[in-house]
């Protein structure tokens, strides 16, 4: 069984703060970890997710200048190539040792994330468990159930 998380925005926007990104990454990591806390298991069902975090922490650290480490430099590659293998021969504007920078830059990020959605959904067991419940139960709720859960107290979660 598979899941979808879907974002709506709530307002129009051409851009996005650097925490707000980090928020973004530590969302869809979320999955991966409440597979690890409930199960002690991984499974292949997070690949999307990893893939989507993967390529906004790529973009923070290529496209936006948010790393203190290689500062306000644009080391991204073209997106106009759009055929299947454009990274065969296609020429980078740095080198190597900067690729293993971002590289690195990349991993610290992602695991900064993914600790802070293990100490989030730790925090929140109660309500992770409740929420698969739920979804158990109706396999879609929306972000007003959603928050309800977030709502509740301890004791009210416990009684149900």
């Amino acid at each position: 069984q598979g899941g979808y998380t879907m974002y709506r925005p709530s307002e129009d926007r051409s851009f996005m703060s650097k925490s707000e990104m980090e928020e973004n990454i530590i969302s869809l990591l979320g999955g991966r970890v409440a597979e690890e806390l409930v199960l002690g298991d991984i499974s292949t069902g997070a690949s999307n997710d990893i893939e989507r975090a993967s390529k906004i922490a790529r973009d923070m650290v290529t496209k936006y200048g948010f790393s203190d480490e290689l500062g306000m430099i644009n080391y991204s590659t073209s997106d106009d190539e759009v055929f299947i293998g454009r990274e065969i021969g296609h020429a980078k504007n740095f080198s190597e040792g900067t690729a293993a920078v971002i590289d690195q830059e990349v991993k610290r990020i992602i695991e900064s994330c993914r600790e802070k959605a293990t100490k989030i959904l730790k925090e929140n067991r109660k309500v992770l468990d409740k929420l698969a419940e739920l979804l158990i139960e109706k396999e879609r709720i929306g972000q007003q159930e959603f928050e309800a859960l977030f709502e509740q107290n301890d004791e009210t979660i416990e009684e149900m």
